[in-house]
């Protein structure tokens, strides 16, 4: 699984019919910067609303999961969730001028060529995994529907299909890759029985379906001239099937069990709405939407309680987003100045610098020898550095500019911080920049406990 989030490089459009509405429409993948997520844009309605990808702005889970928000509505997202679940995309806007994505061949496979084809782009923060911490579970006792997450070090699906059907037995499919992904499920369309088709047309769903977009399960005996009012129903000329094959239109399978893997690309499109990519493993008996969008409400609510405050963390097994020659690049200071030795997180609003204190500090031979302690005034030095980084980051030509430290208002200091302890500096900006100003909060950590805080005004100058 990826260690860093990703976007895609460049704006990709796809174009077709909605699946349930029957609206033709064209939908854009957007890049999109980092922590952004998935976000709908219905560029079609007044205001151009923004609809989160979200569980708790599910609205309908009837043959398909339905957002709502501002407004404005999204139908059937879940295939397109799926494929940016299954690329490890982590930051994408979509934006669509029609109430849903178009359904192409009922699966994620058309998607998936798409982003493809836009490129992938790594971005330099680390992606913020939800690793469920204990066993999660949804039951619906009348439907015989049961589906779980459970604590695990990866992402990995398995789903039981039965339908009490003589056509479609008991089958399973399995995801123990996310990177199989387009290989196993993406192409694996949605699906129905043919005694559904009435029912459906009659609630005014499936009013884009077709044969050429879903399965459809011959699962009963055909009466006299039942073929051709479903060939009226679905705007062909004529429908067939042979007996004992069991598919409408004698429509290959792309694998035995396509009904089973589409089952599982529904699992991983719902749970993306959860709004973090997950660590666990997912078991699913006989799920559709209902239980997959249940369960994505039960790992939200429990990630929200879980959720300790945002404190940054270190890792030293993970590469930096910038090491020290990165940073002598970017920065003037030298020894003894050069106070940040690594970068280890930074967006457009924020940044994270360590600073390993070690015995060797020039400082400490002066600064208090029999209990030495950095001087506070080096503390603000390296929290400014960590912030000049900041700053330089919003220009393209940072080779070009001084970044100076202008002003330090409601300094606290809270702990001393003394040889051994590595300090984690972060800054945020507390309003954009204007001018070459930018005013920044910051605040330093050892082992999770804050240890001085302060605001900063920096002062970006082009060089003569």
């Amino acid at each position: 699984m990826n260690l860093k989030q990703h976007t895609i490089q460049k704006p990709v459009t796809v174009s077709g019919v909605g699946l349930h509405t029957g609206v033709v429409a064209t939908m854009t993948f957007v890049p999109a910067p980092p922590d952004h997520g998935y976000k709908f844009q219905r560029i079609d309605l007044p205001g151009q609303p923004i609809v989160d990808a979200d569980v708790d702005n599910v609205v309908d889970v009837s043959r398909g999961t339905t957002l709502e928000q501002n407004g404005a509505r999204v139908h059937t997202v879940e295939h397109t969730l799926a494929a940016l679940v299954g690329l490890q995309i982590d930051n994408c806007l979509i934006q669509l001028d029609g109430p849903e994505p178009p359904i192409m061949d009922g699966s994620s496979i058309k998607f998936i060529d798409a982003l493809e084809d836009a490129g992938l782009a790594e971005q330099n923060v680390l992606r913020n995994y939800f690793e469920v911490p204990t066993e999660v579970r949804y039951r619906d006792k009348e439907r015989d529907v049961e589906i779980a997450a459970l604590p695990l070090d990866d992402y990995r699906v398995t789903v039981m299909v039965d339908y009490n059907s003589k056509v479609l037995s008991s089958q399973h499919a399995t995801l123990n890759d996310l990177s199989l992904f387009k290989q196993e499920i993406a192409k694996s369309r949605t699906f129905c029985f043919l005694h559904e088709l009435e029912a459906l047309f009659k609630a005014n769903l499936i009013k884009g379906g077709d044969l050429s977009n879903a399965i459809v399960i011959v699962d009963r005996e055909f009466e006299d001239g039942e073929l051709d009012h479903l060939a009226s129903l679905l705007g062909k000329p004529r429908v067939s099937v042979i007996p004992g094959k069991g598919i409408l239109n004698n429509v290959d399978l792309h694998y035995a069990n396509e009904p089973a893997r589409h089952k599982l690309l529904d699992v991983v499109g719902d749970l993306a709405l959860v709004g973090r990519p997950l660590k666990a493993q997912i078991l699913a008996a006989r799920p559709g939407h209902a239980a997959n969008v249940a369960l994505a409400k039960k790992i939200k609510k429990l990630m929200l309680e879980t959720q300790k405050p945002k404190i940054p963390t270190y890792d030293p097994k993970i590469p930096p987003i910038m090491d020290i020659k990165q940073i002598s690049n970017l920065l003037a200071h030298r020894y003894p100045f050069q106070l940040i030795d690594k970068v280890i997180y930074m967006d457009e609003n924020s940044v994270v610098g360590v600073k390993n204190v070690t015995i060797n500090e020039p400082f400490f031979m002066g600064h208090f020898p029999n209990n030495p302690v950095m001087p506070g005034v080096l503390q603000i030095e390296a929290m400014a550095q960590t912030g000049g980084i900041l700053v330089m980051s919003t220009v393209p030509d940072p080779e070009n500019y001084w970044a100076y430290l202008a002003a330090i208002e409601n300094c606290r200091f809270r702990r001393n911080v003394v040889p051994g302890d590595t300090v984690i500096f972060k800054c945020e900006f507390m309003a954009p920049m204007k001018r070459g100003i930018a005013k920044m909060h910051g605040q330093a950590w050892v082992a999770g406990q804050l240890v001085m805080e302060s605001d900063m005004t920096a002062s970006l100058v082009r060089k003569k």
